[in-house]
């Protein structure tokens, strides 16, 4: 059997954003909500999540297609630069350099769904 290391690198991503959304639901939230960056930071966390999921998703179908690993390289990039832009941004870090990766990440993650679309439909 193959090692799979986008579902290990998924499965830390995931504990990583279930940590971070607890942190920010707990002890952020009075700053978080005071800078009025609450829903930014539960975005964030939702965003990571979700792709860490799919990057377990991702390597589940690679067992069954060999396939490229360009979708999960951008759902990681992706949700790193989108998630990780925002959590930095919440707390005011880096405005100045950082806000360019919020979009460039989404732009990684709409790329990552569109590849795994396109791996799907190939004849094998």
């Amino acid at each position: 059997m193959n090692a799979r290391p986008w579902i290990a690198i998924g499965c830390l991503w995931a504990a990583v954003a279930v940590a971070l959304g607890a942190f920010g639901a707990h002890a952020l939230k009075d700053a978080l909500t005071e800078r009025g960056q609450l829903a930014n930071w539960d975005t964030a966390t939702r965003y990571q999540l979700a792709h860490a999921v799919a990057l377990v998703v991702f390597d589940l179908f690679r067992e069954r297609r060999a396939t490229n690993a360009l979708p999960a390289w951008m759902f990681f990039l992706g949700s790193a630069f989108f998630s990780g832009s925002l959590y930095a941004l919440c707390f005011g870090i880096g405005k100045s350099f950082l806000w360019p990766l919020t979009p460039l990440g989404g732009v990684f993650l709409i790329v990552g769904w569109i590849a795994f679309a396109l791996a799907a439909l190939r004849r094998s």
